[in-house]
């Protein structure tokens, strides 16, 4: 009996828990999940050895599961915990060549990991399942969860959302592609709360359990490299509804065509949110309405950006899902100040503002961050190649951009594109972050935005956009610029 489908029941006895949540019409929704005693005995795989995967070996081992671990890298900061676990490790160059789908009753993959790749086709003939940390969490949460997805505004939402929900439900979690992984506590999450989950495509490529409230922001292309194709990369979205049920909630933009072309895909109920048109969330006379009521003014939004208003929106459609009070979404929202490394102020000081926006590793998300400013920017822009096209991007960089600075494996596309939408910024090219940092120092002027909206991935140089971010900032503060960082003078 493989574990995998002894825990989805395909055609065995499973024993059931169940949870149960009101909407905010008092329908009631009941799901099973499987019990982390499921996992004993089953021979697991675990495929990349990041803090999430991480998570999950310790999960399985107090399971009683028998765990592998594979890793491309050393891991060698893993490695004492790793003995003394006793869990096996294939580490380094061609780590994938020892796997063998065949000895495993489940793989679980981290969630960037392409799922065409030769061992794990294997593993699908095979049936083998696969799954990622954020897989098992849906498949066991004790409590609803609220998914919530997207190609921009992920986090910021999430947060909102958590923030309300940590208000109304004492014990509410939140975690997913956010924060720390969930895997640990979600089967023993208080039932009468919620876990709010920020969602990847990635994470949702392998989901077979979709959120009982979910939420798609937007969508435009990203991660094509990964998906294979934007169809690939729709679909994987498209899970974080398509296996509800008639009585859980999905909520969707009216103003961005992709997103809200899903509306009709959604098996269950639906709300919508909008700035611009009525709506179940939208603004009107200045204010952000929630099903006709007044929930907070516009100008009580502390975070900058059109894009950002259409965050609250979105938090304040699925405050309504959740069942949370109006109050708690007004509250929750005026006490908001912004997510590290999206529009992030970190000094300020000769009249020159330096903006860390790292999370913009795709062109729709530099054009929201030079949206938002009306000064003249200077723009650091480039990184890794995800094969996404610069071509809209360029005019609104002619436009908005008095100073282009680029670095990166993408920098030359970066240029052709502007070259090509008819030039307007300076442009200087560098090598890294550390030279374009330098060069912006040397050319802002007061009155000047410096802003990181790189555009790109950050894997040519950095590990992720977290630490491009975090380095932006050190190179930004370090005595040899001018200024300080915001609030020391």
């Amino acid at each position: 009996m493989r574990w995998g489908r002894h825990l989805t029941g395909c055609g065995y006895t499973i024993q059931q828990r169940v949870w149960e949540r009101k909407g905010f019409d008092g329908v009631t929704s009941v799901k099973a999940r499987p019990r982390p005693d499921d996992f004993r005995g089953r021979r697991v795989a675990v495929v990349g050895l990041g803090m999430s995967n991480r998570a999950v070996i310790r999960f399985l081992l107090g399971c009683g599961a028998q765990v592998a671990a594979f890793d491309q890298g050393s891991v060698g900061d893993y490695a004492e915990e790793r003995r003394a676990a006793g869990v096996p490790l294939v580490a380094g160059p061609g780590y994938l060549d020892a796997l063998d789908p065949a000895e495993f009753d489940r793989i679980v993959v981290t969630p960037g990991m392409r799922k065409d790749v030769p061992v794990l086709r294997r593993a699908a003939a095979l049936g083998v399942p696969l799954a990622t940390e954020a897989n098992l969490v849906l498949d066991m949460a004790a409590a609803p969860v609220v998914g919530i997805t997207g190609s921009a505004g992920k986090t910021t939402t999430t947060t909102l959302v958590g923030l309300v929900a940590e208000r109304v439900w004492p014990g509410s979690l939140v975690g997913g592609n956010i924060g720390r992984p969930l895997v640990e506590v979600a089967a023993s999450a208080d039932p009468r709360a919620w876990i709010v989950m920020e969602l990847s495509s990635f994470q949702l490529e392998l989901a077979e359990v979709s959120p009982r409230v979910a939420a798609v922001l937007n969508l435009r292309p990203n991660h094509v490299d990964v998906h294979g194709s934007m169809a690939a990369y729709r679909a994987a979205k498209c899970n974080v509804f398509t296996h509800q049920g008639p009585d859980d909630w999905a909520v969707f933009p009216l103003d961005d065509p992709g997103a809200a072309a899903m509306a009709g895909e959604a098996p269950g109920r639906v709300l919508r949110f909008s700035a611009q048109e009525p709506a179940d969330a939208c603004v009107e006379g200045g204010w952000v309405l929630r099903a006709g009521e007044r929930v907070l003014r516009v100008d009580e939004v502390r975070v900058p950006g059109a894009h950002n208003l259409q965050n609250v929106l979105a938090a304040t459609a699925l405050s309504l899902a959740m069942g949370a009070p109006a109050a708690a979404v007004a509250d929750a929202v005026r006490e908001f100040r912004g997510v590290e490394h999206r529009l992030e102020l970190v000094r300020e000081r000769g009249g020159v503002r330096w903006i860390n926006d790292s999370i913009a590793t795709a062109p729709d998300r530099t054009e929201a961050a030079l949206r938002t400013f009306d000064e003249p920017i200077v723009l650091l822009a480039g990184g890794y190649d995800k094969g996404l096209d610069f071509d809209e991007l360029a005019p609104l960089i002619c436009a908005r951009a008095r100073v282009l600075i680029v670095f990166g494996a993408t920098a030359n596309r970066i240029v052709d594109a502007v070259a090509a939408a008819g030039g307007g910024p300076d442009i200087v090219r560098v090598d890294d972050l550390a030279a374009a940092v330098e060069r912006a120092d040397a050319v802002a002027q007061a009155g000047d935005i410096v802003l990181l909206s790189p555009a790109c991935a950050s894997y040519d140089q950095f590990r992720n956009f977290e630490e491009r971010g975090r380095r932006f900032k050190e190179l930004a503060l370090a005595p040899r610029h001018r200024g300080v960082c915001a609030g020391q003078g």
